[in-house]
């Protein structure tokens, strides 16, 4: 799948008129602003830290935890991450740095944390596009591949889940209680008892913190597409944008396929404000960079440097 969507894009790419002009353009641009690719990292380790903040807070009632304990297992998260779908590699990577008792427990806590974003980028993502649908003459229904009847069957089921999510998100510890009368579920209550000690005020910050760092990866898109020349009126790309990650967040993928995967979606979505088809590719594999292999290697010397293999490697001196 991902040499398909990558010889799709090398076949765009290549077929662009002016293709050498617009890279050196697009080289003299980055040359000319460095002091950005600067400002683009430290947003990268602010949207992180915001991660880490709130898993600080979730995992709170499980086990106490630093920042800088926390922002390194979710960066160990995000290098397992790289080759196991569906998060599943980040809860695995935040337990190495739980106590042996409260690993498991940390899996429902991580949850709770990722639906927030969820519900963020559910959000934000509808607001963008019916923006888009109203004021963007390029943007209907049969540009982007839809009947107007499937796109309207996709932005109610859109809406449903947004309203089921925010129940399920207010009402955690109400589901957790009453999960625990599920026998099976009563036996292994211990993993889901830290839910009912949610309160309001505690899922509106994290709710807070989850549109914070929304707002931070909005601003990296700006940024790189300043960079590389992706011309758009910037409330057009902010909502474009929050399509974008819309879209992401429906379709399953793993980060180290995700390249290709979010530079098909990018053609698509941006490629209807703006004729830059290399300008598009080049900030969607940035971005992927910067947010996601760059933090990857940092978390996989924190993940060589924990407990657990630390204590594999004195078992296996032992031997």
């Amino acid at each position: 799948m991902f040499v398909i969507l990558a010889f799709s894009i090398y076949r765009k790419i290549t077929a662009q008129p002016h293709l050498r002009q617009s890279w050196e353009f697009m080289r003299d641009t980055i040359n000319q602003n460095r002091y950005l690719l600067l400002l683009m990292l430290a947003l990268m380790v602010m949207n992180w830290t915001f991660e880490a903040r709130k898993w600080q807070l979730l995992i709170r009632p499980v086990q106490r935890v630093s920042l800088f304990k926390s922002f390194k297992a979710i960066l160990s998260g995000l290098s397992f991450s790289i080759f196991i779908p569906n998060g599943i590699g980040e809860y695995v990577g935040r337990m190495l740095y739980l106590d042996e008792g409260n690993r498991l427990r940390s899996v429902v806590v991580s949850f709770v944390g990722s639906l927030a974003q969820i519900l963020i980028t559910l959000i934000c993502g509808v607001v963008g596009l019916n923006y888009l649908f109203a004021q963007v003459p390029a943007y209907n229904a049969e540009t982007i591949g839809l009947s107007a009847f499937w796109l309207k069957a996709m932005l109610y089921a859109v809406y449903a889940f947004i309203i089921l999510f925010l129940l399920l998100y207010f009402k955690i510890s109400l589901f957790a209680t009453l999960f625990e009368k599920i026998p099976f579920v009563h036996q292994h209550r211990v993993f889901i008892d830290s839910l009912e000690t949610y309160q309001t005020m505690l899922l509106l910050r994290i709710l807070l913190i989850s549109f914070v760092r929304y707002l931070v990866f909005i601003a990296q898109y700006v940024l790189v597409f300043y960079l590389f020349n992706v011309a758009m009126p910037l409330f057009w790309a902010i909502c474009s944008v929050s399509v974008l990650f819309l879209v992401m967040a429906i379709v399953p993928t793993i980060p180290i396929a995700e390249l290709g995967v979010r530079g098909e979606i990018s053609l698509k979505i941006f490629g209807m404000l703006t004729q830059n088809i290399l300008g598009i590719v080049g900030a969607a594999a940035f971005i992927w960079l910067v947010n996601i292999i760059i933090p990857s290697l940092a978390g996989s010397l924190f993940v060589l440097n924990s407990r657990l293999f630390k204590k594999s490697e004195l078992k296996n001196k032992t031997v």
